[in-house]
């Protein structure tokens, strides 16, 4: 029995042979796993080695601009299990905070850019927002039920967790509604779409991307969920916390633990994602996704098709 290669073809790229032996090993055929991320007004495809980001800047041309990724990607460091999870998320953090700031800057102007210490101020005001919001707040919560009511530990744990999904969840839902944000969501969709184009072999251009969902099982979004779910199961291994300082302490000093497990189930699940338990769960992932995703203008895809195509020509500069 023949296999079919999942090959793209563009103005880069073209497979000369859609047809294979089947005696090929699976890891012959298995597609390099690119991601991205939605900026503001622009998207950012990211590879093995290079990222690539395009922005449609106030006067409707499109800008990119490229990166060549650290030796951290490559280093022995990214291949120990959890804590690689915790070098690369943080190491993304930064990459796609720095981006978002480059994107919101082509939109505010030379006059209004952030820059300098009120970018930092403004970073570490919302670091801490975040963390106070969604782990400290739903902890507190989750204590005065505690104490009130007389609920076990185990209990509060997962009414800690589920306020905390709840929480979580009603941001983003708030957030998604403002225009801004609703054209990030956008744009998040084309990154999908185009990602989803390439995975299934079809000709790169606006026409062709239009059609495929804008939701994708590796999205970060599913991340947010796995984490919440995590974050239920160790809190709850710790057991009663008396003391109300020491138990807020322990839900901001495990946070790279969480983000570690949760990297290795993602990157767990990624490989097995035929398997009827992980295919159900993705489909959670999915669901999420309908909050974090709207559906692109053909502008929007333009913007993605041309970010993925300067990542694409970077990482394959022989094709």
């Amino acid at each position: 029995m023949e296999k079919r290669r999942s090959c793209a073809y563009s103005l880069l790229y073209q497979c000369k042979k859609g047809l294979i032996v089947a005696d090929l090993k699976d890891s012959e055929l298995k597609l390099p796993s690119y991601g991205g991320q939605a900026l503001i007004e622009g998207v950012l495809m990211r590879g093995s080695k290079y990222l690539a980001a395009a922005f449609r800047a106030p006067n409707g041309e499109i800008i990119t601009q490229t990166e060549k990724l650290g030796g951290l990607y490559t280093s022995k460091l990214v291949k120990i299990p959890f804590l690689r999870g915790l070098i690369i998320l943080w190491d993304a953090i930064g990459l796609g905070s720095k981006y978002l700031t480059i994107s919101a800057n082509i939109q505010a102007g030379e006059d209004e850019k952030i820059e300098g210490s009120t970018l930092t101020l403004t970073f570490v005001f919302s670091f801490v927002i975040a963390i106070g919001l969604f782990f400290l707040a739903p902890a507190g919560i989750a204590s005065l039920f505690e104490k009130w009511m007389g609920i076990t530990a185990f209990t509060a744990n997962m009414i800690e967790g589920l306020i905390r999904l709840v929480m979580i969840i009603g941001y983003i839902w708030a957030v998604g509604k403002m225009p801004d944000i609703k054209r990030v969501f956008s744009y998040h969709g084309a990154e999908h779409k185009t990602i989803n184009a390439f995975e299934s072999g079809v000709l790169i251009d606006v026409n062709h991307i239009r059609p495929f969902p804008v939701y994708h099982p590796r999205c970060g979004t599913g991340f947010i969920v796995i984490l919440v779910v995590f974050s239920i199961i160790l809190f709850a291994l710790l057991g009663p916390i008396p003391n109300i300082f020491v138990k807020l302490a322990t839900r901001v000093v495990l946070i790279p633990v969480l983000v570690m497990i949760a990297y290795e189930y993602m990157k767990f699940s990624a490989n097995h994602i035929s398997h009827p338990i992980f295919k159900y769960l993705s489909s959670i992932n999915m669901a999420m996704q309908k909050l974090t995703t709207n559906e692109p203008t053909d502008e929007m895809i333009e913007v993605a098709k041309t970010a993925f195509e300067t990542m694409y020509a970077l990482e394959n500069p022989s094709s």
